[in-house]
């Protein structure tokens, strides 16, 4: 079974990314995790689209980085990922990281949110970014 990715946009230009390292990444990382890439649609948007998505499916009245819509079944990953690179920009400045390493750190969070990792309860978050470190270390090997 080939993994099956699309990159799309909403409002915002296709960020300027190797996605064929970027796909062979995801899939490595999802191994990692035992699972395995089926579907994967990534979009790209500004924090308008973001906000507007957050609101209609969340029912949150905030902006974030990402928004993850997990549809898998057992091992297999499926899903929907929107990345708000506004967002992106701003979190990369406060936290003195560049952006296109920002982008990455989101791009695999959404992966991670699909493999089953949450952030929001206790101890999570901590979680959640020893497995974005590990997925860097793994996008910094490639």
């Amino acid at each position: 079974m080939t993994p099956e990715f699309q990159w799309m946009v909403s409002g915002v230009e296709l960020p300027k990314l190797d996605y064929q390292r970027l796909e062979q990444w995801i899939v490595n990382v999802a191994q990692s995790h035992d699972r395995i890439v089926r579907s994967v649609n990534y979009i790209f948007c500004d924090d308008a689209k973001i906000l507007e998505v957050n609101r209609e499916f969340l029912q949150h009245d905030y902006y974030t980085d990402i928004i993850t819509f997990d549809d898998c079944t057992g091992r297999l990953l499926r899903g929907d990922i929107f990345l708000s690179l506004d967002t992106v920009r701003s979190n990369a400045e406060l936290v003195g990281a560049t952006y296109d390493r920002e982008l990455l750190r989101v791009i695999i969070h959404g992966v991670l949110h699909l493999c089953g990792i949450n952030d929001k309860g206790p101890g999570e978050r901590e979680i959640m970014e020893a497995n974005e470190d590990a997925a860097l270390a793994m996008w910094d090997s490639m």
